[in-house]
């Protein structure tokens, strides 16, 4: 998927996608491999809501499909949800049916799904990320989780360390456990910095309305909210609404956090990176990448969940910009107490 064909049958198509599941697009990419990549790798992927191109936790998904590919051959089919996202399992069923295998499922809601239908299709390779693949009754699905409250942790230690008004924010897509990790992990750093400092924590949508992703517009007002009352750097754990938080950062002279990709390398807004002050990093690209790669050689064991952490730096701070360089030493600090077990990150509120 990195040659310039595929690139754009994709580009065009991601669109269409992200408002109805029955369209679709198939992309190929040429690469030598195992003997798996011989024109018979066929990757699913369906999309968690917002669909590719939210330059945050989908496409991060997407690039590690895109350079599984280079590295083995093969291709892809994308599918995202509908509206109001009811129809996750009838994306999988979909792939499934297609013959694509393996099918990585983008997000935790699939862990509703996507057991029963794994149990339907016990020939096909599942993986799902931030869900999990054990106790489900079926073998064959795979959970890629990562320890998001340890990467927020230290965003809560940059943010706390740069502001210079000892009140800081986070804002959340939707009010979930998964972002809810990412919001006691945030705290606790923020807090571990400087036990006296604000924290405001507004989320966009309550549970089981996934709109939170996906609505740049209310994340930009209730960071807006938060820059108003004194807050000078949030924390957008929001998926493809973040884009309105760096809005409201710039609208205000302040700064924001981004989440799961560096988002000041993929923002495409060369306005709003110099409020991106870091981003918080789930390495959702290496695990797709790594579990393809084991898929490809024969060595998936379903079943079972594969955490990523600041261990494997699977999470992680990104510094692009240069905003952080001045606090890398103390923020490597907090990092290696936590590796060490000397801190003990929180995993909710």
């Amino acid at each position: 998927m990195r040659g310039m064909k595929a690139a754009a049958l994709l580009l065009a198509g991601s669109m269409a996608l992200a408002a109805c599941a029955s369209d679709e697009t198939d992309s190929t990419a040429g690469g030598s491999g195992s003997s798996a990549s011989a024109g018979d790798l066929k990757i699913g992927l369906a999309y968690d809501t917002g669909g590719r191109g939210d330059k945050s936790f989908n496409d991060s998904a997407y690039a590690g499909v895109e350079a599984a590919i280079k590295t083995n051959g093969g291709e892809v089919q994308e599918l995202s949800p509908n509206s109001d996202a009811s129809n996750r399992a009838d994306l999988l069923t979909q792939l499934a049916d297609g013959g694509y295998n393996p099918i990585i499922a983008v997000g935790f809601a699939y862990g509703d799904v996507i057991g029963d239908v794994a149990k339907q299709y016990p020939e096909t390779t599942f993986a799902v990320v931030d869900s999990t693949g054990v106790d489900l009754g079926t073998g064959n699905v795979t959970g890629l989780q990562f320890a998001a409250n340890e990467g927020s942790f230290l965003g809560g230690v940059a943010a706390a360390l740069k502001s210079e008004t000892d009140h800081v924010g986070f804002v959340g897509g939707v009010e979930t456990p998964l972002i809810q990790s990412f919001e006691a992990g945030y705290v606790a750093g923020a807090k571990a910095v400087n036990p006296d400092i604000v924290v405001d924590v507004s989320y966009i949508s309550p549970a089981g309305d996934f709109s939170g992703f996906s609505d740049p517009a209310k994340g930009k007002i209730v960071a807006q909210g938060m820059y108003d009352k004194g807050a000078d750097i949030v924390y957008a754990a929001a998926g493809g609404s973040g884009i309105g938080v760096f809005q409201a950062a710039a609208a205000s002279g302040k700064r924001a956090i981004g989440v799961d990709s560096d988002q000041y390398q993929t923002v495409g807004d060369p306005a709003l990176q110099p409020v991106i002050m870091t981003s918080v990093l789930k390495r959702v690209d290496n695990a797709v990448e790594a579990f393809i790669g084991d898929f490809v050689d024969g060595n998936v064991k379903g079943g079972t969940d594969i955490v990523s952490d600041l261990s494997t730096d699977g999470v992680g701070l990104a510094a692009s910009g240069g905003f952080i360089d001045d606090i890398q030493d103390q923020v490597d600090e907090y990092k290696q107490k936590i590796i060490d077990g000397e801190i003990t990150v929180p995993e909710t509120p």
